[in-house]
């Protein structure tokens, strides 16, 4: 009772040097809210659902993993992750392994 928090996120992808950019072709897909009731279901597990859901589409698509970042705002969306409640960067293996 009262303890609903709104968590908002979104995947970017590096882009030069202009910084960083909605992920994917699609970036409306890899941006959203989830609403939680658990004081467990925190950003780190906001996070966990996304990274999760991001390896899933990778795998069924073929493509390999991006160089990514996911981006977790408590309420409503930040500029950057200097108002993030977390960040995760995700980088790709680069010698295979």
């Amino acid at each position: 009772m009262g303890t609903e928090m709104n968590w908002v996120y979104r995947v970017d992808e590096p882009h030069g040097s202009a910084g960083w950019r909605p992920y994917g072709d699609d970036p409306d897909r890899w941006r959203g809210t989830v609403a939680t009731d658990d004081p467990a279901e925190n950003a780190e597990y906001v996070a966990a659902l996304v990274v999760t859901d991001l390896v899933s589409d990778w795998r069924m698509s073929g493509t390999g993993q991006s160089h990514v970042r996911v981006l977790v705002w408590e309420d409503e969306e930040g500029t950057g992750p200097e108002d993030a409640a977390l960040t995760v960067e995700l980088r790709p293996h680069i010698d295979g392994e």
